[in-house]
């Protein structure tokens, strides 16, 4: 009897899985078609596109970007400079010192010659108490808002900073980011182009600057990372903005902007009350929060999604904070689905609680639980001797070859729209990773993924610390070569 029951749960095990796999490759399948359709119509649509009508429109919204900083002291004010400098008509600077503990504010009052105001902070939203607000003296840098506030993490210094921003659009973003010039204009022509749908928010695509030359804060030689986890990084990037996001774009499904570069509507980040910050995927719940808001308003809107590489950031390069950062990414990704059940298969939703929502269940949340189930799976086959070699082996070869196949079109996309790694070397290389990764990064990935099930369960916060490196400067390469030379 329990033998049968045994074999019976074994071949129920194997259904579930054939039939997840099954799922997996259609998915990925319609995700790459609804990807090509929204690329090309984008490079259609901007093929003469004059972005300068926009910074000099009078009717174009005005931008407040909003960008916390805790212990920041050694590029704050080259950050400031970057963000000062960036091509548009309306908009303001609000940096917020969140309660550093390194001398992040006296190098902006300095720099900046700021003075601290009368400004009465009455918060519409609840945040740490704040320190005090800074203009600067000089009117050259007019544009600039400093507020110093005590330690409560990012969400809560965002929340400051939408309190006193006072223009109509909200770009949160990493202070140590670098923005393409024309980022801003790029950013709001969707919330200018709405028709019958209201836009409420807009990402754009996160590129990688790990080993690239930055000058003035300009990225001005793109190439890959020379390690194998930011190569890793760079592909990872090119599948989830090129592929799946725009994908998610084509049918409205949006669930995720990037927590370093968001365009929101300030009068609707408000009415849903700000940023969380009791979880650690803020810029996830957000979007969620809003999306639900206005689905049960009944307001018809959209989250629109910009591809070009407006922004640039250094990835985690070491195992150690990789892990941290996707422990923390699937911690994010849990509390944000249980907050937002209520989404679940429900109609009144449409596609965020039809699709989005399960397939973020299944194949985000759920992954790494179903991966290592299966690997236990085939663990017991294999002792009870009930194991077939050749449908194994054809799953395992099945699944390889649909994670090259998107891999390359990944890659595909941003050669055809963008082609930054012009040096075939660069090209090769990424070529090589994808050939690779599934044996020698993705495990990792998993088990880090798991960690983050495991930490949730035990109810461990926080972010964890992520150590940067620092962008390669061109200035410096040269004057490294100039004293070489002498």
């Amino acid at each position: 009897m329990y033998s049968f029951l045994f074999f019976l749960i074994l071949e129920i095990f194997g259904l579930l899985f054939l039939v997840l796999s099954f799922s997996v490759i259609v998915f990925y399948f319609i995700l790459m078609a609804l990807s090509g359709l929204e690329m090309r119509d984008f490079l259609r649509k901007n093929r003469f596109a004059d972005y300068g009508d926009i910074i000099t429109s009078p009717i174009a919204p005005g931008v407040s970007i909003l960008a916390p900083a805790f212990n920041e002291g050694q590029s704050i004010v080259q950050n400031a400079q970057s963000l000062l400098s960036l091509h548009y008509g309306k908009f303001e600077v609000i940096l917020i010192n969140d309660g550093s503990k390194d001398d992040t504010l006296e190098k902006l009052i300095r720099s900046f010659e700021l003075e601290k105001t009368n400004y009465v902070y009455h918060p519409e939203i609840e945040t740490k108490p704040v320190r005090g607000i800074y203009r600067s003296k000089n009117m050259s840098y007019r544009r600039l808002t400093v507020i110093d506030k005590e330690n409560g993490g990012k969400a809560d210094a965002l929340n400051t900073g939408i309190n006193i921003a006072s223009l109509e659009l909200l770009a949160c973003i990493d202070v140590d980011c670098i923005l393409s010039s024309e980022s801003i204009s790029r950013m709001v022509r969707p919330f200018m182009e709405e028709t019958n749908k209201k836009v409420i928010a807009v990402g754009g695509v996160i590129g990688i600057a790990n080993n690239c030359d930055v000058q003035d804060g300009t990225v001005t030689k793109y190439r890959i990372p020379e390690t194998t986890l930011g190569r890793f990084q760079v592909i990872e990037y090119f599948r989830a903005f090129l592929m799946g996001r725009m994908a998610w774009a084509r049918i409205n499904g949006l669930m995720l902007i990037s927590g370093a570069f968001g365009f929101f509507r300030k009068d609707l980040v408000r009415a849903v009350g700000g940023y969380f910050p009791k979880t650690v995927g803020e810029d996830m719940e957000l979007v969620v929060r809003m999306r639900r808001y206005m689905d049960e308003q009944k307001i018809p809107h959209k989250v629109g999604f910009v591809p070009d590489p407006l922004c640039w950031t250094e990835v985690p390069e070491s195992e150690k904070v990789l892990s941290r950062q996707r422990n923390r990414w699937m911690r994010g990704t849990i509390e944000t689905l249980q907050l937002h059940q209520v989404l679940r298969l429900n109609p009144k939703f449409g596609i965020l609680g039809m699709v989005s929502y399960p397939f973020w269940s299944i194949f985000e949340k759920a992954a790494p639980i179903i991966e290592t189930a299966g690997i236990l799976y085939t663990t017991i086959l294999l002792i009870v001797g009930d194991f077939s070699t050749i449908y194994f082996v054809a799953l395992l070869l099945m699944m390889y070859l649909l994670s090259l196949l998107v891999s390359s079109f990944s890659v595909l996309y941003e050669q055809i729209a963008f082609n930054h790694y012009k040096d075939k070397k660069d090209l090769r290389k990424l070529i090589w990773m994808i050939i690779t990764e599934p044996f020698i990064v993705h495990p990792k990935v998993v088990y880090w993924g798991l960690l983050g099930h495991i930490d949730f369960v035990k109810g461990k916060g926080g972010w964890g610390s992520m150590i940067r490196t620092g962008f390669k400067k061109a200035e410096d390469k040269k004057n490294l070569q100039e004293q070489t030379t002498t």
